[in-house]
């Protein structure tokens, strides 16, 4: 499973913002592990759009794991103030992007299609 999110972090604290995740807590970083995320980056726009990506098997688990962690409270609570117009946890609130388009499920997709054809 791909999930793809979006926040807008102040543009005023972006210097301050990317410092932060240059040295994410260790204990964060393992809580986002063991409640199941990989591959997981962001990418900071210079207007302050943040967009996130990972991989999981269930987003859904992963979530509720991350909730219940006690190791994410306080490095949520240290970056909520970063983010714009957030309403909740801003590390589990964040609005999901729907992915429209993905190479290698095409790719395969068109392999399944010219094999069906031949």
């Amino acid at each position: 499973m791909r999930i793809c999110f979006q926040l807008q972090v102040d543009p005023e604290r972006l210097d301050e913002y990317t410092e932060r995740h240059a040295r994410v807590w260790p204990e964060m970083l393992e809580a986002i592990a063991d409640a199941g995320r990989r591959n997981y980056s962001l990418f900071l726009r210079p207007d302050g759009l943040l967009i996130g990506y990972y991989e999981t098997d269930d987003d859904a688990a992963a979530q509720r794991a991350l909730e219940r962690d006690p190791r994410t409270a306080a490095w949520e609570a240290d970056m909520a103030g970063f983010f714009v117009s957030v309403e909740g946890r801003p590390d589990q609130d964040a609005p999901r992007l729907t992915e429209v388009f993905h190479l290698e499920d095409q790719l395969a997709a068109a392999e399944d299609r010219r094999k069906r054809l031949s």
